[in-house]
């Protein structure tokens, strides 16, 4: 996971609100593929796709996230 360390924290956060917000007019697809899970009609391939396209960024924010904090939490305990 080096690739992800070199990705800035201002890039992904970028990201994450850009495809959370896209498109800019009506309702976001992230909303409306997470109600269509919600309501058990999330079937399509076309959909399932389109959840992992729009929310793909903000898992790879909060998986740099607890890497890093991970890693500091390792640091610490070998300096003591």
């Amino acid at each position: 996971m080096n690739w992800l360390k070199d990705i800035p924290y201002i890039v992904l956060i970028g990201g994450s609100v850009l495809m959370a917000i896209l498109p800019f007019s009506g309702e976001s697809h992230l909303l409306e593929k997470l109600g269509m899970l919600m309501q058990g009609s999330l079937s399509k391939p076309v959909d399932i796709f389109d959840l992992f396209l729009h929310s793909s960024p903000m898992f790879l924010l909060a998986a740099k996230f607890i890497l890093e904090q991970k890693s500091k939490k390792s640091v610490k305990s070998k300096e003591q």
